[in-house]
């Protein structure tokens, strides 16, 4: 006769479950802003050819101004013993926009661009996290790894449907300097799983990244609404 499983002992000597990585914590929690950011509409017709090249030009002019701001708070915070392990100078975007909109404006590109309402509040909330590392980290990852994620087919879809390459306005999708962009993933994930960040800041890293996605987003549906009546 088989033993009833009620007398089986209800606490069996197993091993304890080890806690998730940070890294894989965060984007567990994110996932859902994440592929919003992805399926934004603004994003989905660009990468379709559905809108001018000048709308293209925009989105990475406003890029420039998110990038400049990230760029010098991550130098401010080089040294922080939290932001400073996800410094990595071959990341900087800021030459690559550089190039990109001299192309794509020409050489007086900095009198042809400002920031948008919905950009001007995405900088400050990065200006505002030079006070806060763990919240900079949020910054950082949502922009950089999403950059090395989905970066080399947004590439390819400009280039497609703008007859642009690395010299004439794609430049910021190219990572020259990090050699293989899935073993530049991984260390740098292990680079989250090795921060030394109690509850309280994870949870604001989290809270942090959720808001990231949707200040771009704002930018993105801006730069939507603003070709949709150039169009009409």
């Amino acid at each position: 006769m088989p033993a009833n499983p009620l007398d089986a002992d209800p606490t069996p000597d197993t091993e304890p479950t080890e806690p998730a990585p940070f890294s894989a914590e965060l984007r567990q929690a994110t996932w859902s802003d994440h592929g919003d950011a992805e399926q934004h509409g603004f994003v989905q017709a660009l990468l379709e050819g559905a809108l001018p090249r000048a709308a293209y030009a925009a989105m990475l002019a406003q890029h420039y101004f998110v990038y400049a701001a990230l760029e010098e708070v991550g130098d401010a915070l080089a040294a922080d013993p939290v932001a400073g392990r996800i410094h990595f100078p071959a990341l900087r975007r800021v030459p690559a926009l550089h190039r990109d909109l001299t192309a794509l404006y020409g050489p007086d590109w900095r009198d042809r661009i400002a920031p948008t309402a919905p950009t001007r509040a995405y900088t400050a909330r990065v200006e505002a996290a030079a006070a806060d590392p763990a919240r900079y980290v949020a910054h950082h990852y949502t922009r950089y790894m999403g950059d090395l994620s989905g970066g080399r087919f947004f590439r390819k879809a400009a280039e497609r449907a703008y007859g642009i390459d690395a010299g004439s306005g794609t430049a910021f999708f190219d990572f020259p300097g990090l050699g293989s962009l899935p073993r530049f993933k991984e260390g740098y994930r292990r680079r989250l799983d090795g921060m030394d960040l109690d509850a309280a800041a994870r949870r604001r890293v989290v809270a942090e990244t959720r808001l990231a996605y949707r200040l771009n987003a704002d930018v993105l549906a801006d730069l939507g609404r603003a070709h949709a009546r150039r169009a009409a």
